[in-house]
């Protein structure tokens, strides 16, 4: 992995990363394949990148 800063990921950040759905992520959420996002306000979520970065790698290693 690299040296990237952790930071938050909106829906779309998150979509635009992983080329999938919505429906598709919260698919995924439910069934226990895919990161959970973390409330950071009443009303917002956001995705922790590091778990994304960690995600795709998984992914990467399981096509490799």
């Amino acid at each position: 992995m690299t040296d990237t800063p952790r930071s938050l990921l909106r829906l779309s950040d998150v979509i635009r990363r992983v080329s999938f759905s919505r429906a598709t992520i919260y698919n995924k959420i439910a069934a226990g394949e895919f990161p959970r996002p973390v409330p950071i306000s009443e009303n917002r979520v956001a995705w922790d990148s590091a778990a994304i970065d960690a995600w795709i790698a998984d992914k990467l290693g399981e096509a490799a």
